[in-house]
């Protein structure tokens, strides 16, 4: 699926030693692949061709350009022939957009009978992409490196995976928080510096009151709020013990209101806290869920790092199968004989509808926390499959970026007690070494969890974001991991 509004742009070097007809031939290469790119289904932008580049002056006026042009996510660079690396350094150099250095080539197979030394001289992108190699790596720029030819799927899924973590951080760089409350309780976790996520994500973050809230809700009438509790009774199942018009139409008057705050506002995630709910009849349970179901970012008590994270994966999953969601790692099955150790992911209320097997179940039920009436919630089971939970948490001189490579099972047994909706996953390596690295690691009980993305798209989103990664897969080992964390953090001393 294309986000038409958005562009990668194409980008070519080569140098005017080559002469006129050569160039035209680069050119006429170039416009080629740009062509087969933007075609392709795996890249999610528009892929725009841009002349090719041949002077220091070119160069630097095509960064500044694709810094202000707002559509713009990103470049893709390629040497057809041989550019001159120190042409690049002032347009590198004053480039804040994201690029992707794709190491290939037009021709596939060596032309064995007809090769000479023109075609040699033509194409020379294993020289020409060293050369621009060097200068990126002594400039120390984040980018990305691809290689293989133009055509084929594994290149096209490589830059895809890439483009859509450019669209991430574009959504990043504009990307508004509505935190209603503050930092619930004393949870250190959950707390940060917002001024430095501003500078390092883009996005902002903004504290209201919860009165802001109740006053836009009591701006709906009740006719609003009935054709909503219509469409709740419409889209979920819904037994007959649970459709209670009073519930429904408190929950139906909480997403009303919260859905025109936040888009009135310009905001694309949110967080509220069990604390402050004063004057609201009930906890936000359906809303929520059916927001983020919308797109929009969420974070439990206040935690607006992952309300931002959310969002932002939203947006690099846009279009791909499988859904994304604000989780918690809830309790554990430690193992037996018969069940691998497993982790049951939960929240009170809000899991998004995305990552539902089958179609969820509109209940209502007690709380027991918040001190507000029974909240309406959607209860399901999330389906088989891989997934990724990701976290953000700052420690002080940089954020951290923690992401766990998981495996969704389907439940062994069913939960008949538990009311809310839920999510039974397999951690990689397994429970007890992920367990331990993501403490280790100073990782967050709340993530973003997603069945669409891979870890893939999560390194290219933090190399692009300039964020340490630390990575918990099949090949974990903790004393190599509790080294690199070492490593890490005297690399960061000794960069500040």
């Amino acid at each position: 699926m294309k986000q038409t509004a958005k562009e990668l742009w194409f980008v070519t070097g080569s140098q005017h030693l080559y002469g006129p007809g050569p160039l035209a031939q680069v050119a006429q290469n170039s416009q080629r692949i740009a062509e087969e790119l933007d075609a392709a289904q795996a890249i999610p932008a528009r892929v725009v061709f841009k002349p090719v580049l041949t002077t220091a002056d070119e160069i630097l006026r095509l960064c500044r350009e694709a810094n202000n042009t707002d559509n713009c996510v990103g470049l893709v660079l390629w040497m057809h022939t041989f550019s001159p690396a120190k042409m690049w350094i002032a347009g590198l150099t004053a480039l804040t957009r994201p690029f992707l250095h794709l190491h290939t080539q037009f021709h596939r197979d060596l032309p064995y009978a007809t090769i000479d030394m023109d075609f040699m001289n033509l194409n020379q992108a294993a020289h020409g992409d060293r050369e621009f190699g060097f200068i990126t790596a002594r400039l120390r720029l984040a980018r990305k490196v691809v290689v293989g030819h133009w055509q084929d799927a594994d290149t096209l899924n490589e830059i895809g995976t890439w483009a859509r973590a450019a669209l991430g951080w574009h959504e990043s760089q504009t990307l508004k928080v509505a935190r209603f409350g503050d930092n619930m309780r004393n949870v250190a976790v959950t707390e940060g510096d917002k001024v430095e996520a501003q500078k390092v994500f883009g996005y902002t973050v903004s504290g209201y009151g919860i009165g802001d809230l109740t006053d836009r809700m009591a701006q709906f009438t009740d006719a609003e709020v009935t054709r909503l509790t219509q469409e709740y009774r419409d889209t979920y199942t819904l037994a007959q013990e649970h459709d209670r018009a009073d519930s429904l139409a408190v929950a139906a008057r909480i997403e009303l209101g919260l859905r025109a705050f936040l888009t009135e506002g310009g905001f694309g995630a949110f967080t509220d806290t069990f604390e402050d709910l004063h004057g609201m009849g009930q906890l936000p349970g359906i809303a929520t869920q059916r927001l983020m179901a919308s797109g929009f970012g969420f974070g439990g008590e206040g935690d607006w790092k992952t309300a931002a994270l959310v969002r932002i994966m939203k947006v690099m999953a846009e279009g791909l199968p499988g859904g994304t969601s604000f989780m918690e790692d809830y309790t554990y099955h430690f193992g037996s004989e018969t069940w691998q150790a497993r982790v049951l992911g939960s929240h009170m209320l809000e899991i998004c509808p995305t990552i539902a097997a089958d179609k969820p179940s509109l209940e209502v039920h007690p709380l027991g926390i918040g001190g507000k009436a029974d909240p309406v919630r959607l209860v399901f089971t999330s389906p088989a499959g891989p997934a990724v939970v990701a976290s953000i948490v700052d420690m002080g001189n940089r954020f951290r970026m923690i992401v766990n490579d998981i495996d969704v099972v389907v439940p062994d047994q069913p939960f008949p007690k538990l009311p809310v909706a839920r999510t039974v996953w397999e951690a990689k390596p397994s429970l007890k070494i992920a367990a331990a690295a993501w403490i280790y690691a100073g990782g967050a009980h709340h993530t973003g969890f997603s069945q669409a993305l891979t870890m893939e798209y999560m390194e290219d989103f933090a190399e692009i974001a300039g964020i340490e990664l630390v990575r918990i897969d099949e090949n974990t080992r903790l004393e190599q991991l509790r080294r690199e964390l070492l490593w890490s953090d005297a690399a960061y001393r000794i960069g500040r």
